[in-house]
């Protein structure tokens, strides 16, 4: 796969192209230093695999990859963001980033990376689940039965990190992610948000549509917007609008 680094850090980058350069399947064709440098090289050299830090001076690693986006051309290459900061995970799984490496990552890490998006390139079928993720999704239907989950396996920079399912604030999906928040972090687990809807407690978790899913004790308000849908307020900031048919059941309950 034709491979672009964009990475800020000198000492990042080069670790990142000596790395790059032990993989026979990859073939480095450019390492950039900011933004619009990557824009621009993406635009020129094709790559079909990109290697970008998210922050970047010029424009983030997000601003180029909505750019891309934004324009008719050519098919986007896999991204694999690369960050100190796990705020930005969900926005990166948002659009469409293959993986997310959080600094300072291990060889391992990065190789299991590029072992994910070389499995996409080869075959048009998803990559099977790592280990960790089918404990998890063992767990999401642990016995067979309908109990309400108590607790789930999620990683955490290489650790299996158990964490108690009422501490968990929402879950928000896309199509082959779920980012679940909990106590202030993002942990991402490659599975649909389907395998944790049908185990949580329904007196506790409220799903406000195909994609999201909240914990009323950390909501603040419910707000009517201009469709009559409402906002949900959460503790921490976040926002999340109910589907219609779900604004409705909502107000139908409230007294």
């Amino acid at each position: 796969m034709r491979t672009l680094i964009a990475e800020d850090e000198p000492l990042a980058r080069e670790g990142l192209i000596e790395w790059a350069r032990q993989v026979p399947q990859l073939q480095l064709v450019g390492a950039v230093a900011d933004g619009l440098q990557a824009l621009a090289a993406i635009r020129e050299l094709q790559p079909q695999l990109v290697l970008m830090d998210i922050q970047m001076p010029g424009l983030t690693g997000l601003q180029v990859l909505r750019a891309l986006q934004a324009e008719a051309g050519p098919r986007l290459p896999a991204v694999v963001f690369t960050t100190a900061y796990d705020e930005h995970a969900l926005a990166a799984f948002e659009l469409h980033a293959v993986d997310y490496l959080l600094k300072p990552f291990e060889h391992a890490r990065f190789i299991e990376a590029v072992t994910h998006v070389l499995a996409r390139h080869d075959s048009p079928e998803p990559p099977g689940l790592d280990a960790l993720e089918a404990a998890g999704a063992a767990a999401a239907v642990e016995g067979g039965d309908a109990s309400p989950l108590t607790r789930l396996l999620v990683r955490d920079m290489g650790r299996i990190v158990p964490l108690q399912v009422e501490q968990i604030e929402h879950l928000r999906s896309d199509t082959k992610y779920t980012a679940i928040v909990a106590k202030g972090r993002t942990y991402l687990v490659r599975l649909p948000i389907a395998h944790f809807a049908q185990r949580l407690d329904g007196q506790r978790f409220l799903k406000l549509s195909r994609s999201c899913i909240v914990n009323l004790d950390f909501v603040d308000s419910m707000t009517p917007d201009d469709n009559s849908q409402l906002v949900v307020q959460m503790r921490d900031g976040n926002r999340f609008t109910a589907s219609r048919e779900v604004s409705k059941d909502l107000r139908g309950q409230s007294l």
